[in-house]
């Protein structure tokens, strides 16, 4: 039994695993009961995931990030699925040792990999576990929207297919919008890039969205340059071990009086609501709007995760990590705010 009772950070609660799901030999689904007092903190949107706070021997714990499996349409409760990795300390403790009744420390839903609007058509792309945000996005479009879904999902084997049963009874609820095409490397090898361009070239005008192992998403990536589909309508999921504690509360910086008079102004989006406010060059719009008491989405604080990513429309920054966006996601005007520091004296930022 693991007992968690006091939460390390005012972010984050306590939550109860109401089920364990065996998924496949390697794989398992953990549901959460959220409780009434929380269920507006963690309502979350197709696509996005949790941050875990699992116990550690070493290092007190670590923080790991899943992506919810369910759909805030379809599903009952949160329900995030873990796969075993070799080394994985974070996949292969949750496998060991949760069971239902179990207690865990988790931050609410965040990322961005998730659709503007349901009634696009979407070609999704999942690898192995990167299904799981993907399926997510599937439910909720089939049961929400009106387009169709192809989903091209890739797996080592037959036997290795997570959510087999449940994508096999979607596609015979929805016959006419919904297509699974199952690649199974000890039938057909690993996916090449020209082969998956050849099987998506019919789906150029679909809103794309893929989740798996980097390798996979290369070649989904330069599939879909050479179907000749928009950057613009790509969008990818990428997962990194968090080094931080995403748990621990904000520290402000402390602003010298020469740096504040130095300070640019940034006029910042976010939920509809536009906010001007002064921004020092040391300190990370995260740091800043925390500062003010705005509730801008942020996790690891490190440039790994995403969650922060945000689109500058005016103006200049720049950024101390940024490797978890791709060249045309920053030409783009994509920054994260927990790595972005100002160059011009105004900047204009959309959420």
């Amino acid at each position: 039994m693991t007992t968690v009772e006091v939460p390390h950070g005012s972010r984050s609660a306590i939550l109860t695993v109401s089920a364990v799901i065996e998924e496949t030999p390697d794989s398992r689904s953990i549901v959460f009961d959220v409780p009434a007092e929380f269920q507006d903190k963690f309502a979350y949107k197709p696509g996005q995931f949790l941050t875990l706070r699992i116990p550690s021997e070493q290092t007190g714990s670590v923080a790991r990030c899943y992506s919810l499996a369910s759909s805030p349409y379809t599903d009952d409760a949160p329900k995030v699925t873990v796969k075993r990795t070799v080394d994985g300390y974070g996949s292969n403790w949750l496998c060991d040792r949760i069971s239902a009744g179990d207690r865990l420390e988790v931050l609410p839903p965040s990322g961005v990999f998730t659709p503007k609007s349901l009634d696009h058509d979407f070609l999704l792309f999942g690898a192995g576990s990167g299904i799981t945000p993907v399926i997510s996005i599937l439910k909720s479009a089939l049961t929400q929207g009106s387009g169709t879904v192809v989903l091209v999902y890739a797996n080592r084997d037959e036997a290795s297919i997570i959510f087999a049963d449940e994508l096999r009874a979607l596609a015979e609820k929805y016959p006419t919008r919904l297509t699974v095409v199952h690649w199974l490397e000890s039938v057909q090898g690993l996916p090449s890039a020209d082969q998956l361009a050849t099987l998506v070239t019919p789906y150029t005008s679909h809103e794309a969205f893929m989740c798996g192992p980097g390798p996979f998403m290369d070649a989904v990536h330069r599939a879909l340059q050479a179907a000749g589909m928009p950057r613009s309508q790509v969008h990818a999921e990428v997962f990194n071990s968090l080094a931080g504690d995403p748990f621990a509360d904000h520290t402000p910086v402390e602003v010298s009086d020469e740096e504040a008079a130095d300070a640019a102004t940034v006029e910042v989006e976010l939920d509809g609501e536009t906010h001007t406010i002064p921004w020092p060059r040391s300190q990370t719009l995260v740091d800043i709007m925390l500062a003010k008491g705005i509730d801008v989405p942020y996790s690891c604080q490190e440039g790994e995760c995403g969650s922060c990513a945000c689109t500058v429309l005016e103006g200049k920054v720049e950024m101390d990590n940024c490797e978890i966006l791709d060249p045309e996601d920053i030409e783009a005007g994509y920054v994260l705010g927990c790595q972005a520091h100002p160059v011009t004296d105004t900047v204009k930022i959309v959420f």
